[in-house]
């Protein structure tokens, strides 16, 4: 249901795939519908821990990560809308354009997440973070690590 404001696509997103995906692996989180905290903020505060268990054959893509390293998860938002292009959330003054929001809602629906690794076991490939809000079982496209020398722009202040 569209919030006054909002505009759909006039197509579904879902029917203009072009490109193929693996799941490397899924989110583990107490998460789910009407449960999930509105962001990672929001997920830190509620002290609730998650972990990612990575498919067969990924573990050893974890060579390199230590526990207290910063990571993002590209995360599939696979039970969300995609058809909203203006929103209009209850948190801004007003409508604005999916692509200035954080909002699941995109179409394609592709989450990111900057989470710190708490516990991690290369042989069964599960990495602990500190928090998500993801819901339980979402699926994982990829992890990189968080490199402060390139994932801050230059001269950048908030």
């Amino acid at each position: 249901m569209s919030r006054e404001g909002e505009a759909e696509l006039p197509f579904d997103p879902a029917d203009r795939i072009e490109a193929g995906l693996t799941f490397i692996g899924h989110i583990r989180s107490p998460w789910g519908p009407g449960t999930a905290p509105r962001n990672l903020r929001a997920a830190r505060e509620s002290g609730e821990g998650a972990r990612i268990e990575l498919r067969d054959g990924y573990a050893a893509g974890l060579a390199g990560l230590e526990v207290g390293r910063a990571i993002q998860v590209l995360y599939w938002v696979d039970r969300g809308v995609r058809n909203l292009i203006v929103q209009n959330p209850r948190h801004a003054d007003g409508a604005k354009g999916t692509f200035a929001l954080r909002s699941p809602v995109r179409p394609n629906p592709i989450a990111l997440g900057t989470v710190v690794i708490t516990s991690l076991d290369r042989d069964t490939g599960v990495i602990g973070i500190d928090a998500t809000d993801a819901w339980d079982g979402t699926p994982v496209l990829d992890i990189k690590p968080w490199i402060d020398t390139v994932d801050v722009p230059p001269g950048w202040r908030p």
